[in-house]
Formats: C-alpha cells, structure tokens, sequence
C-alpha cells in the first residue's frame, strides 16, 4: 500500500516563502525517531532530513511570498493550502494520504483535497486529515521536518543575500518586526517581493509610518 504524509512549514510568517512537502512511507521509519519538526533542535532536523531524503521519495512545492500575495487577490490562504496540498499528493497519487489539516474544519480539508485528486488523477484516494497529525503519525513527523528543513534553509539564504538579521520570518519574533520597522521606515509601501504585502502585520506598520 502507497502512502504518504504531508505537512507545510511557512504558512503565518510575514517573510519568505511557504513550504509544503510529502514524503513516501519507507521501512525504519520509526527507527529515525521523527516527531513534529517543532520539537526538534535546528541540527536534528536537518540530520533527519538527509535520513529521510536518502531512504525514501520526497517532493516539496514552494510558494514565494510575491506568489501568496498575487494567490490572495483571488484566494483564502486555506484555499491556497489546499491547491499546495492537493499538488503533492497528486504528484505521489498514493492509495492513502495522512495530512496536517490546514484548516479550522479538519474533515473539509480532506474533502477539498480529495476532490481536487479525483478531478486530476480520475481515481479515488483515502485522505486522513488531522490537527497536529505530525504530533501522532511518523510519516507526517517526517513530512513535517523535511518542509521545516527547506523553510529554514530558504530563510538563512535570504538573510545572506540580503545583508541583514530578519529573525524567522514570524510576525511573533522582535527581531523581524525590526526589521520591518525599519525597512518601512526607509522604503514606504514599496516593499520587496519577500515580504507578504498581504499581511496586516505589513499592513499596520505601513499605516503608522503614514500617520
């Protein structure tokens, strides 16, 4: 039997890009000892993630955030984590699908997603989706780290790319909002593409800079 787990990483923070990724389910998963990526120091995830990406299938999409501005022009977020989601599992079309739901109604993203594979693949899937399922199945703890590796990986390149210390990326985090703050402060509303526009952390903090 086929079967995959699937989580995101970067779905609230104000910088950078959003990650999905899938992971096949391999033999001496368990062994690894993966849990949600959260619960993980930074080296330990990136030590599984080499583990995980050695022994088994993996794909990852990523959404920048000029591309999750431009999504929500036309989009909810969860409608664009459902288009995320249903990619990967399309690209796997496994007999079966654990999720980390992505939604505040956990059985109508498994719906959703369920539909979007049956119109593309023309075939039936069984999609579990749940509320920190990367908490109780391995192969979403798998999923989960190897989506959390990239996110990481992505930002770290930003901030040497860009010459600055932007924290995680998180609205949550004083050094981000600094940041902001004082990119705002010397650039307005003219923002570079990976900041998320859309964002009403971005949002008032181009307010108060106006007022």
């Amino acid at each position: 039997m086929r079967e995959i787990g699937v989580d995101e990483a970067g779905k609230g923070p104000v910088i950078g890009s959003l990650f999905v990724a899938g992971v096949l389910t391999f033999e001496g998963l368990e062994k690894i000892g993966v849990k949600d990526s959260k619960k993980l120091r930074p080296s330990m995830r990136e030590h599984m993630a080499e583990l995980i990406e050695d022994a088994t299938e993996i794909h990852v999409v990523e959404m920048t955030a000029n591309e999750i501005d431009e999504g929500r022009k036309s989009q909810t977020l969860n409608e664009i984590m459902v288009d995320l989601f249903s990619e990967v599992v399309v690209r796997f079309q496994p007999d079966k699908a654990f999720v980390d739901a992505a939604d505040v109604n956990q059985e109508r993203f498994a719906t959703k997603i369920r539909a979007h594979y049956e119109k593309k693949v023309k075939g039936e899937i069984d999609i579990i989706s749940e509320w920190k399922a990367d908490d109780r199945y391995p192969i979403v703890s798998a999923a989960s780290i190897v989506a959390k590796v990239h996110r990481d990986r992505s930002i770290k390149q930003l901030a040497i790319d860009i010459g600055a210390e932007i924290g995680s990326g998180y609205p949550s985090d004083a050094r981000t909002i600094r940041f902001l703050k004082g990119l705002v402060k010397e650039k307005g509303d003219d923002l570079p593409t990976y900041i998320r526009q859309s964002w009403k952390t971005v949002e008032k903090l181009i307010s108060r800079e106006k007022a």
